[in-house]
């Protein structure tokens, strides 16, 4: 940006506070928005990559002193160091004592050594990296030291905001303290990591088996080896509490005023709800169109995955904190919207995009006999049912976690010829790359570049796909490049059986009457992107039919999200942003993580991830897949993670 005086962040030095006259540099790695919240400009930024200085008004030191405060308090969850436990508190004293001008030169020098002692002697983040900026100050900022401790100058107290964060507790939808449980497993404490994950979250089972992991996607470990194997951990602190008998306890802390609340939908969404909205003491009543819990992650996702006693156990410890399922109900059918809307103080929808999107080629709309939508024939095979018994040559359409389940399923239900067509590449596939990969083991056959035109039938019975040869051209609005269909390169697959699953959108069938719920043209519904509710302020909205077609874990945060806003909803507060709003859009554009930062003076060690059955084995059942992390395994694994813990401080 243009408008910054100076910056140390990244390493990278821009100086223009000598005259204020001349041409400013820009950053290149690094954007700070002008406002933290509506009305407060961002004048500065602390952190563990630097400083950044927007404001001549902002006095650096007074900036140090609400930093290193800020890291102080998050550093007493840690007593691994005595560095730390010691040090930053010292060096802020320091700074309280420069602010009241008791303070000298060989403070300054003390400011400089304990720094340096913590980051020498730190074993995780906070002590690495937290002294970054004060090097900085102290070099950049010396006159400003040197006028302070003279007496020369007044220290002047700004307003500051505070956040710790990690860069994969900030790339989780649902924010879990990755790095706390972690921790708690590598201390064998398998039970307190359990509650640590449970404090947002009430399904560690069933997201430590199918979760799309962007966590270890960010993960720092793996710039320098492999990533930690943070799902499988949560998997393991679940697991571990079944294989001990033990049921949770959940500590219910009643709001100031409890209501009664209905949930649309027994999905991760309207679970997580319930589960929060129980924990504040309200009555909670869920309708669920289907005769099981967990929506599309019961019917969608099979057993293979996501085994169905895992997800039916955690549900019902739900249920036993009082949240009743009332099952078969659907929405429009059985009951209205409008109905609950008058019949209790806060109504919450957390409904999937249970329908297949159509592909719009020729012959689908006919009816014919084997062809299938992809979501039907999940659910068909999740019942123990094989959807087209007569069928043998398969062939499924699409590039998603739905796609690849589908044609594995296919696998299982002992088809012979089987076959996945995709218009883009592989490395264009939204499907998880894990589930790809699993899938190229089991001999699935892709055909890449490849888009369906035409479906071919006899006597009303599906024969054939005709499909075409495609190129990449230029990039469409998803950034990915669009492809373009090769004239002439038209061939046919033999099949008797056409699963579509390209992608998914919801029903809405359900607002039938409550015209005041604004959609949106890809039929999801418009809410505040933060609190949830809707236009109708008793309706709130989260999950798919707010994001259309998203992870579990997506899911999960907007339900979590939505019993906050329906807690105060009902207490009759104000449904405001806080603070860690404005952080989450502060980290959009300052990273949190960076990929080519370069990890130091670290021994690479092995990551330990869960065994599979082998490719030949588990291709002909649908028995879970992944074993699991033996308790030694887990806490080898835990003993890799770095704890990633980084303190942002911004002035306003």
């Amino acid at each position: 940006m243009t408008d910054i005086i100076f910056s140390s962040w990244g390493g990278e030095i821009i100086e223009n506070r000598a005259n204020e006259t001349q041409s400013q540099v820009s950053i290149k790695h690094q954007d700070l928005p002008e406002y933290f919240k509506q009305d407060e400009k961002i004048k500065a930024l602390m952190g563990w990559k630097g400083i950044v200085l927007r404001s001549p008004e902002v006095d650096i030191i007074d900036l140090c002193r609400a930093y290193f405060e800020a890291v102080l308090e998050h550093s007493k969850t840690c007593d691994k160091c005595n560095y730390c436990k010691t040090g930053w508190k010292e060096m802020l004293e320091v700074f309280q004592d420069i602010a009241d001008n008791e303070a000298t030169e060989e403070d300054l020098e003390f400011l400089q050594s304990a720094a340096e002692a913590i980051v020498s002697n730190a074993k995780c983040s906070i002590g690495k990296s937290g002294p970054a900026p004060l090097f900085h100050a102290l070099k950049y900022f010396a006159d400003d030291f040197s006028q302070a401790i003279s007496g020369k100058k007044q220290v002047s107290t700004g307003t500051y905001y505070s956040k710790l964060t990690a860069p994969c507790l900030d790339a989780c939808p649902i924010h879990l303290d990755i790095p706390k449980y972690i921790e708690l497993i590598k201390d064998a404490k398998f039970a307190e990591s359990l509650n640590v994950i449970r404090e947002r979250l009430p399904l560690p089972g069933v997201v430590g088996r199918v979760c799309f992991r962007p966590c270890e996607k960010h993960c720092r470990r793996g710039n320098l080896d492999e990533p930690i194997s943070i799902k499988a951990l949560k998997r393991f602190v679940a697991d571990h509490e079944l294989s001990e008998q033990k049921e949770p306890e959940y500590e219910v802390t009643p709001s100031e005023n409890n209501g009664k609340v209905a949930i649309v939908g027994a999905g991760p969404a309207g679970i997580t709800c319930a589960y929060h909205l129980a924990r504040n003491g309200h009555e909670v009543t869920i309708y669920e169109a289907l005769s099981e819990p967990g929506g599309m992650s019961a019917v969608g996702i099979p057993d293979y995955r996501l085994p169905g006693n895992i997800l039916q156990s955690e549900v019902q410890q739900i249920q036993k904190m009082g949240v009743s399922i009332n099952y078969g109900q659907t929405i429009g059918k059985d009951i209205t919207l409008a109905t609950l809307e008058n019949e209790f103080d806060a109504v919450f929808v957390g409904i999937g995009a249970q329908d297949s999107t159509a592909m719009a080629i020729e012959g689908e709309d006919r009816e014919y006999q084997g062809f299938i939508p992809g979501l039907a024939y999940l659910r068909e095979v999740n019942a123990g049912r094989d959807p087209y018994p007569p069928g043998k040559k398969v062939v499924v359409v699409g590039g998603g976690n739905a796609a690849i389940d589908c044609v594995r399923c296919s696998l299982r239900t002992d088809k012979e010829d089987i076959h996945l067509v995709y218009r883009r590449t592989r490395s264009e596939m939204p499907a998880d790359d894990a589930e790809i990969h699993d899938a190229e083991e089991e001999q699935v056959q892709f055909h890449f570049l490849t888009a369906p035109v035409r479906i071919l039938a006899e006597d009303g019975k599906v024969v054939g796909l005709e499909c075409i040869k495609m190129e990449l051209g230029q990039p469409d609005a998803s950034g990915r490049p669009r492809p373009v269909p090769i004239e002439g390169s038209e061939f046919v697959f033999d099949c008797d059986t056409i699963v579509s699953a390209i992608g998914q959108q919801v029903d809405l069938t359900l607002l039938a009457g409550m015209d005041d719920v604004q959609t949106t043209k890809w039929n999801t519904i418009i809410v505040d992107e933060y609190t949830k509710q809707s236009n109708c302020s008793k309706i709130f909205f989260a999950g798919d039919c707010e994001t259309g077609p998203d992870a579990l874990i997506t899911a999960c945060a907007g339900g979590r999200r939505a019993a906050h806003s329906i807690d105060r909803f009902i207490n009759t507060q104000t449904l405001e942003y806080d603070d860690n709003h404005y952080f989450d859009k502060l980290f959009e554009t300052v990273k949190v993580y960076d990929p080519d930062e370069e990890i130091l003076k670290i021994e690479s060690k092995q990551r330990f991830q869960p065994s599979m059955l082998p490719p030949d084995t588990r291709k002909s059942t649908f028995d879970e897949i992944e074993q699991g992390l033996s308790a030694q395994e887990a806490v080898a694994e835990a003993e890799r993670c770095l704890r990633c813990y980084q303190v942002a401080t911004i002035a306003v």
